[in-house]
């Protein structure tokens, strides 16, 4: 019982976190029926969406069978690693950053896990959980936080691309200098291509939904209207797909609502944070990332400045830097540490891994950071 409680904290320490802050706020502000107003139910309704389709098409097998059928074409270390790091920024642009390293990072385990030297197998993670961080923050759908700022913010689609774009371009451009340092030495790796077809009335139907989920994104489709449809097609085709569903997040969401919602009626806490991040949206959203993660740090700081183009670009670099930043890098670590203590007990890895994580997340966010500075400079 102690080691599940235990096990418990070490996997929803945030969900904990936000739940206790919550339970505080509301002794200095007694619950009521106005704390339905502090939940922002499109956010909560688009992720559910998203998450049920998402997990829809990642149980098919349909994005590992992209990732074997790009991979049988290539060869090479160097060559590899473009395929699975661009497999990453890609796709999560889509799929959310979460997707794309559950689906991603168990590959390149199984592709380059095989090898004597882990070297190559560390630095192709890292740069994978980095392309899944910088890739999503293009998109409304790519992250957690985006979705939640999109709606609070009424921002348009276009207006949050034209936002972003110039870090997510300059991301991609780093990654793929990175990748070309890499020595194209010979990958002695075998794909194992599954021969299971691939569901295909499955596929479809979850592409048909994400179609939706993208319309309803896009404010073209009432969020109701969407989840009842979502819900209803998923219940009746691919019931599994409620398997994959992270509910623990949506619930630190809510507990999040309501602690700054609570936050927002004292008026003397309320001014006074405003006052500290009004101005160093960007800063104060990368700093408190490093600490609590960028989801939070989206709920808190919106609470306390409406510069939401800034909030998108301080909490979407805010995802580098530590390895709690973004929850999303949380999944890649452990994917790495539980592939070695399986195959390597006697010496553990581990430590070289979160060595090689913090170097090149640091060298990412400087030279994003610069650029920031240098666009607030010139324009």
């Amino acid at each position: 019982m102690r080691d599940k409680v235990i096990g418990f904290i070490k996997k929803e320490t945030v969900l904990i976190i936000a739940a206790v802050l919550a339970a505080v706020s509301v002794f200095f502000v007694p619950f009521s029926i106005e704390y339905i107003d502090y939940i922002d139910f499109r956010t909560l309704i688009l992720m559910l969406g998203l998450m049920l389709v998402m997990s829809g098409l990642r149980q098919s097998g349909f994005f590992t069978r992209i990732s074997q059928k790009l991979l049988d074409k290539v060869s090479g270390i160097r060559n590899i690693s473009f395929i699975l790091v661009g497999l990453c920024f890609f796709t999560s642009m889509f799929i959310t950053n979460d997707v794309a390293l559950i689906t991603f990072v168990p590959f390149s385990i199984e592709i380059l896990g095989g090898m004597r030297d882990r070297k190559p197998l560390i630095k192709v993670i890292v740069l994978q959980t980095i392309a899944a961080n910088m890739g999503s923050m293009l998109m409304p759908m790519g992250n957690p936080h985006n979705i939640y700022l999109y709606s609070v913010s009424n921002i348009g689609i276009l207006e949050f691309i034209k936002i972003i774009f110039p870090y997510t371009l300059a991301a991609m451009i780093i990654l793929f200098a990175v990748i070309m340092l890499i020595k194209n030495d010979r990958a002695e790796c075998v794909i194992v291509v599954d021969d299971n077809a691939i569901p295909k009335s499955k596929v479809i139907l979850h592409m048909l939904l994400f179609i939706l989920c993208l319309l309803t994104v896009l404010r073209i489709i009432p969020e109701l209207f969407m989840l009842i449809s979502v819900v209803i097609a998923v219940l009746i085709f691919d019931r599994n797909s409620f398997k994959g569903v992270d509910y623990s997040l949506l619930l630190t969401f809510i507990c999040f609502f309501i602690f700054v919602g609570n936050i927002g009626n004292i008026s003397i806490l309320n001014e006074w944070l405003s006052r500290i991040v009004e101005g160093s949206e960007v800063a104060v959203s990368i700093l408190l990332s490093q600490a609590i993660s960028n989801v939070p740090s989206s709920i808190l700081l919106s609470g306390f400045s409406e510069n939401y183009a800034d909030l998108i670009i301080g909490t979407n670099l805010g995802g580098l830097g530590t390895v709690i930043a973004s929850m999303a890098s949380l999944i890649s670590y452990k994917y790495y540490v539980g592939f070695d203590n399986l195959t390597n007990p006697e010496k553990p890895t581990k430590g070289k891994y979160l060595a090689v994580f913090t170097f090149w997340n640091v060298v990412f966010i400087v030279l994003l950071i610069g650029l920031n500075i240098l666009s607030k400079c010139v324009f």
